[in-house]
């Protein structure tokens, strides 16, 4: 009885002493591939990588070690290991899902020797069967297109793919036999490997709303959002008066034509400037002749003056007539 208690202590000794680094969990659709990234110290370049299903290293189910011999295939292999020691990783990759891999697993990296823990770190694998969206929201604006993109687990495979207004189920599209629908709205193509995608063409503004992706009974709402068109407004530029005289044609050549006729109107000026001119002279003279040679004396102009003179001449007179 002591020497199983001893044995069972001694088995449960290197689990206790591994070191966990990290736990995480995964998901994916049944049918997809799945890869899952393990990251490791620098000092440990150089050992050996595993990964294995189980909890615990002595009851792990080694599934892809390093040091195999046999080449490693990713993209036909159900697992696949690959070390990469300039980036201090491994990926591991697991192909074509189902349900029956769903579970914890281990990443570790392995020290070697009884007494000296792995280090490892613990993933749980989720395989879910059912529909996802790339992106639960798509947006574009009026008079684009959008697409969306749904995809399935394997058991839909042969399911009819549905695309719908929530709320209005009499507004389905369904893909048919043929995997596909089109009008002038709406295009559906179901590649019937594990996506099918939705082109909303020509959006209008009462495009907004919710929809459902729906693959048998399985559906999952997406949001679209349609942006109004932006209006574009006139605007006028005026250039600089720098620009604007840039663009002014070039003068003309003088020629034996053009010069004749500026002649004439050469001529016609230099007449009228020369009769205006005579014409202000001759005013000029006038008023200097009026200037010193006045119509009438001043003393004739002064009636005080005139009344003297007046006086005076009759005096004379008197004075002649006594003598």
């Amino acid at each position: 009885m002591t020497k199983l208690f001893v044995l069972s202590l001694l088995l449960w000794i290197p689990a206790i002493l591994c070191e966990v680094t990290t736990v995480g969990e995964l998901s994916a659709l049944e049918g997809e591939s799945l890869i899952v990234a393990c990251h490791y110290e620098p000092q440990y370049a150089s050992y050996v990588k595993y990964w294995c299903r189980g909890k615990m290293r002595e009851f792990c189910s080694s599934l892809a070690r390093t040091d195999d011999t046999r080449p490693a295939n990713p993209a036909e292999d159900k697992v696949s290991i690959f070390d990469d020691p300039v980036q201090l990783m491994f990926t591991v990759t697991m192909n074509n899902l189902k349900e029956a891999d769903a579970g914890w697993y281990m990443c570790g990296v392995e020290i070697g020797g009884v007494w000296t823990a792995d280090v490892v770190t613990y993933k749980n694998i989720k395989v879910i069967h059912g529909l996802s969206v790339v992106n639960s929201q798509v947006s574009g604006e009026e008079g684009s297109s959008v697409t969306v993109e749904c995809q399935y687990s394997e058991r839909f495979r042969e399911s009819e793919k549905k695309w719908c207004r929530s709320g209005d189920w009499r507004s389905c599209l369904t893909t048919g036999s043929e995997g596909s629908y089109e009008d002038t709205s709406v295009a559906i193509s179901d590649d019937r490997t594990r996506t099918f995608t939705i082109t909303l063409k020509k959006l209008q503004l009462s495009d907004s709303a919710w929809y459902w992706c729906s693959a048998g009974q399985q559906k999952i709402p997406v949001q679209v959002v349609v942006t109004p068109r932006p209006t574009t407004a006139a605007v006028s530029v005026t250039s600089p008066p720098s620009q604007s005289v840039a663009h002014l044609p070039p003068p003309k050549p003088i020629t034996k034509q053009s010069w004749s006729s500026h002649s004439h109107i050469l001529e016609s000026l230099l007449v009228c400037a020369s009769f205006m001119l005579l014409v202000g002279m001759a005013i000029l003279a006038r008023k200097l002749w009026r200037l010193h040679n006045p119509p009438y004396p001043l003393l004739e102009q002064d009636p005080v003056m005139r009344q003297v003179k007046e006086e005076k001449a009759r005096i004379n007179k008197y004075s002649l007539d006594a003598l």
